[in-house]
């Protein structure tokens, strides 16, 4: 199947500049494809992986897909879907994001491809430019009625409270330079974007087409965006109630990356397993079903947490967020539970710290941790076989009982969860 009828088939095909000509460009393998990401955070979200992924889907369809990291322009600052100017990065500041997301690209794209990214930096064409340059050999090409026809532009300009900069306003055309360069040094003839970026990625083809015009040969350029992904509560996708989901464990970790995706509407489960998996139609079909004949059982769910956070962590970090899952609420064994993953599972539950010489009797513990009201009614519930500790009934806290000798799980009933750290 062409990779075109395939990002058709998943619903990722948005907005296209010529759909005949861009099928024929990906029609034979070796096609050049870019897509930028500015280094606005330490890490990416799962509001990147649509491009990721299509990338990635490049890659395995034989294609020649570049990374773009924008050290450039992420200096500058995109106006697009923003209603008010971003604050300058410093320089040293978007150094030290760069070496993160591209580290986090190399981890994706090997996983994903089992090759390595080709990342390139637009700071590495942009830095020795000057002004003279910028203005003669790139602006010359722009008309400032044209710039102001963009709705990046025109949403601001309306606003005379917040406005907009010469600086932000001069953002598409450091971009459309980008193209232009990789055009010619690279072959690169297609663009990809969400769809907030269709403004400046057709900028791109049309200064492309104005600069070549002047040049030996006549060259052409393609744009081609994906949807901008809501859930069907209407939510923009990619925030919880904790903020946005990041890639890098550090921020998010696995299971709370797990956790975000099972928790998908039944509404949106088959469209987020055509945009953020590699499993084809008769994979899909069969989760779909699942979800109309058994949608208790959420497996479309369970199919899609598995497989990105595959994708993003690998096997054995969803291994880890599997045992985790399978101990607290299927019964499985806690003590095999990696505590660093207990912790972020329980990281909603209520937890007491305690010095390693001043532990309490387990009464104590659960009105420290509000799992019951007085030391009475901990004794009463233990009496009653209604208190775990460490998945197991407990009458008391053992040294041994201390998972990697720094915490514990303690369980009122069959979902009342505390976790008991010590130092």
């Amino acid at each position: 199947m062409n990779i075109f009828d395939d990002l058709k088939w998943r619903g990722l095909i948005n907005q296209v500049s010529d759909e005949e000509k861009v099928r024929e460009y990906l029609s034979k393998p070796g096609a050049s494809v870019y897509c930028g990401f500015d280094p606005t955070a330490e890490s990416l979200h799962v509001g990147n992986l649509v491009p990721l992924l299509v990338l990635a889907r490049m890659k395995r369809a034989g294609h020649n897909p570049l990374f773009l990291i924008g050290g450039a322009t992420g200096m500058i600052g995109d106006p697009s879907g923003k209603d008010k100017e971003r604050e300058l990065s410093q320089a040293d500041a978007v150094a030290a994001r760069i070496e993160k997301i591209k580290a986090q690209v190399r981890r994706f794209f090997e996983r994903n491809t089992n090759e390595r990214p080709d990342i390139v930096n637009n700071h590495d064409w942009t830095k020795d430019m000057s002004a003279i340059d910028l203005l003669r050999d790139v602006g010359k090409f722009f008309t400032v009625n044209w710039m102001l026809q963009k709705e990046a532009v025109k949403g601001r300009i309306a606003r005379d409270d917040v406005g907009i900069s010469y600086t932000e306003f001069s953002y598409m055309i450091l971009q459309s330079h980008d193209f232009y360069h990789l055009l010619k040094t690279r072959g690169t003839r297609l663009q990809i974007g969400g769809g907030d970026q269709w403004g400046n990625i057709t900028t791109g083809c049309e200064y492309i087409r104005r600069k070549t015009a002047v040049e030996e040969v006549q060259e052409e350029a393609f744009a081609m965006t994906f949807p901008l992904i809501t859930t069907a509560s209407g939510k923009k996708f990619g925030k919880s109630e904790k903020g946005a989901i990041y890639l890098n464990p550090e921020v998010t970790s696995p299971y709370a990356f797990y956790q975000f995706f099972i928790n998908t509407d039944d509404r949106d489960v088959i469209k987020f397993l055509k945009y953020f998996t590699f499993l084809g139609p008769e994979e899909v079909a069969e989760m779909e079903r699942s979800l109309e004949e058994a949608p208790h059982l959420r497996e479309a769910q369970k199919r899609l947490a598995e497989e990105v956070t595959r994708m993003i962590h690998g096997q054995h970090e969803l291994d880890r967020v599997m045992a985790a899952t399978e101990a607290l609420f299927g019964g499985g064994d806690i003590r095999k539970v990696d505590p660093a993953t207990l912790r972020s599972a329980l990281e909603s539950a209520p937890c007491r710290h305690y010095a390693s010489g001043d532990l309490p009797d387990l009464p104590q513990m659960l009105v420290d941790l509000g799992l019951v009201k007085s030391k009475g009614e901990a004794r009463k519930a233990i009496e009653a076989g209604g208190v775990y500790v460490n998945g197991e009934r407990g009458e008391k806290v053992e040294d041994h009982d201390f998972l990697g000798g720094e915490l514990l799980v303690l369980r009122k009933g069959k979902k009342s969860y505390g976790l008991v750290t010590r130092s």
